[in-house]
């Protein structure tokens, strides 16, 4: 299985600490047995601690409760993903947390932070020149701090391949969910998040900070709408038809989206229809010319271009990667 080891330093958050066991602890094979809920699971995690004796802090960076890790941070040494929950950013890391991690990356594992987790990579240095994300209030700190790394307030997580980081303690659900689908496929990311009951269609380029309005009569919420929109993802809708069925003019449901997802309405679709593409190469022998018009890209070349844009790979080198063996 994919090891995954979450090193807890000292003053670690709570909630970035139990995020990774809950999503990559869910994630199991899509293959089940007859009358099993889950198939075979896909990681083994397990939690690293810089001492025996761990203080955990909430959102206040005051005590909460200590644990026990049951591993030193050695066992760091032995797993494919790493992840660094966040910590109090008052207090520099300890020269050992920054060392093993120099270490894993060398080694080839793959090293990703959850809020504040990014102040430790980045002193680690592991995040020189390259992008990077964390909460929205510690970004102008951050920067201050780390003047090599080209930290973004904008986005939810940031991929850069080998290092990943992401925004506030939620997002790190939408980082390690991420992951999942780049190792195991669409399908075991979807199942996972709708284990967790979490939505999965958040991306890492949708804003940190969404103003979320109370649905009323005025303003109504538009799960109806993006409903419709997953039910129709194979029909050329325009704007103008997602405004129609929102009772909206385009303007408005322009801004509603940005208000409610973070993004806009036609770059929603786009993104549920690339997942459904991926769930159909996956799980389907349709050709990429008939799964391009069931998801509403009308052609192969349409299908294989937004594809590899977003996905970052060919929809063809994307089923011989996640579709069973038996399947292709």
């Amino acid at each position: 299985m994919h090891r995954v080891a979450v090193l807890a330093a000292n003053y670690v958050k709570s909630l970035e600490l139990a995020i990774p066991g809950q999503v990559f602890g869910t994630a199991h094979s899509a293959e089940k047995p007859a009358g099993a809920v889950f198939g075979a699971p896909l990681y083994e995690v397990f939690v690293c601690g810089e001492r025996p004796d761990l203080v955990v802090v909430g959102r206040s960076a005051a005590e909460m409760f200590r644990l026990t890790a049951p591993h030193d941070l050695a066992a760091v040494l032995t797993a494919d993903t790493v992840i660094v929950p966040g910590i109090r950013t008052d207090i520099e890391p300890p020269a050992e947390v920054l060392d093993v991690l120099r270490q894993a990356h060398r080694r080839g594992a793959r090293i990703a932070s959850i809020c504040c987790g990014a102040f430790v990579l980045a002193a680690a240095g592991l995040l020189d020149g390259r992008r990077a994300t964390t909460h929205w209030t510690s970004t102008e700190a951050f920067a201050q701090r780390f003047p090599h790394v080209e930290i973004d307030p904008h986005v939810l997580f940031v991929d850069e391949g080998d290092v990943l980081t992401s925004a506030g303690a939620a997002t790190g659900l939408d980082l390690c969910i991420h992951m999942v689908r780049k190792d195991f496929g669409a399908t075991v990311a979807a199942e996972t998040a709708r284990h967790i009951v979490i939505a999965p269609q958040r991306d890492g380029g949708q804003a940190q900070f969404i103003v979320h309005q109370e649905p009323t009569g005025e303003s109504g919420s538009l799960e109806p709408t993006m409903r419709w929109m997953q039910d129709h993802l194979g029909e050329p809708l325009t704007l103008s038809d997602i405004a129609r069925h929102a009772a909206m003019s385009t303007r408005t449901v322009n801004r509603r989206f940005r208000e409610q997802t973070g993004t806009t309405p036609l770059q929603w679709l786009l993104t549920q229809r690339v997942r459904h593409a991926q769930q159909l190469l996956e799980t389907s022998a349709l050709s990429v010319e008939e799964i391009a018009r069931h998801c509403g890209f009308g052609t192969g070349i349409n299908l294989r271009q937004h594809f590899t844009r977003r996905v970052k790979m060919s929809p063809h080198a994307y089923r011989r990667a996640f579709q069973p063996r038996e399947s292709v």
